[in-house]
């Protein structure tokens, strides 16, 4: 008997829950194997359905919000997006004393992103800004405004200002403070321009899949809503640098105020893990390298 990694304050889940709200909502899967998928993330437990399927729980209260609206819009989203997304199969509902709704998807291929799976680290910054370009332009008519549901991703980075600035005071000491005040309110002076877009939430390595090479997938649309794009360029400091950071902003045609509120992005969640002790998905920068990225950057404009 397998559980997921139980984490503070989450929902704890195994795969023998698993099997017996399948076997009971979705009988004719209910002969299926579950197994625990070992980067489940930190929203959702995931398990591995048979060979081709997958289910995904929400670990806690508010991630349950997630799970009706990748069902209403992913299917949607697919049909304009150039990469594999997840396909919802299936909505179960509360059971077996497990208390949200949760959902049943198909199994992409793909490993999730690492610099030494990828053959060509600038030609996959340009397929992920080609794809960040396409969801972009999805018609959002209807479409999820950024707000409690997406933790504010797409919306107004001043949700975080007393945050960032908590941050900054307790790192006063292993930071330059006066750097990192200057590119924050540099971030909130630039306000966006244009209509609000389709954003993905959390582009981040362990939601990019990659095979024989190449960028393949894009998982996990929890965060998903419509408002500013900046949010989704945070991975061009946590993951990107030198020529594969430039091949990402050509490709995404970020102009300048654009890529100044993403700087903010990504200075907030680097400073929230750093003051925290906490490392990025494995494969990604450490929080202070992001941080000193960032704020490099600014220095130059």
């Amino acid at each position: 008997m397998r559980t997921a990694k139980l984490r503070a304050g989450k929902f704890p889940v195994d795969e023998a829950l698993v099997q017996r709200l399948v076997a009971t909502q979705f009988p004719h899967w209910g002969h299926l194997p579950a197994r625990v998928v070992p980067l489940d993330g930190w929203d959702n437990w995931t398990f591995r359905l048979g060979a081709d399927r997958k289910v995904r729980l929400p670990s806690a209260a508010p991630y349950a919000l997630q799970v009706e609206k990748e069902a209403r819009w992913l299917p949607e989203l697919a049909a304009h997006l150039p990469l594999s997304v997840p396909t919802p199969l299936a909505t179960g509902e509360p059971g077996e004393g497990y208390p949200w709704r949760w959902c049943i998807y198909d199994w992409l291929a793909g490993e999730p992103a690492t610099r030494t799976r990828i053959r060509d680290l600038p030609q996959f910054a340009m397929d992920l800004g080609t794809f960040l370009t396409a969801l972009w332009s999805v018609d959002t008519t209807g479409g999820p405004v950024a707000g409690e549901h997406s933790f504010y991703r797409g919306g107004d980075l001043a949700v975080y200002a007393s945050e960032v600035r908590q941050c900054i005071e307790s790192l006063q000491e292993k930071l330059d403070a006066t750097a990192a005040l200057a590119t924050w309110e540099a971030a909130l002076a630039a306000e966006p321009e244009g209509p609000p877009v389709w954003v993905h939430g959390d582009i981040a390595a362990g939601n990019l899949l990659v095979t024989d090479g190449k960028l393949t997938g894009v998982i996990d649309f929890g965060a998903a809503a419509v408002g500013d794009r900046a949010c989704d360029l945070v991975i061009a400091w946590v993951f990107f640098d030198g020529k594969a950071r430039e091949a990402f902003r050509q490709t995404v045609a970020a102009d300048s105020g654009t890529w100044a509120r993403a700087r903010g992005w990504a200075l907030w969640k680097a400073l929230l893990l750093h003051a925290r002790g906490l490392n990025q998905h494995p494969a990604e920068f450490p929080a202070r390298t992001v941080i000193e990225a960032v704020l490099a950057e600014h220095a130059t404009v």
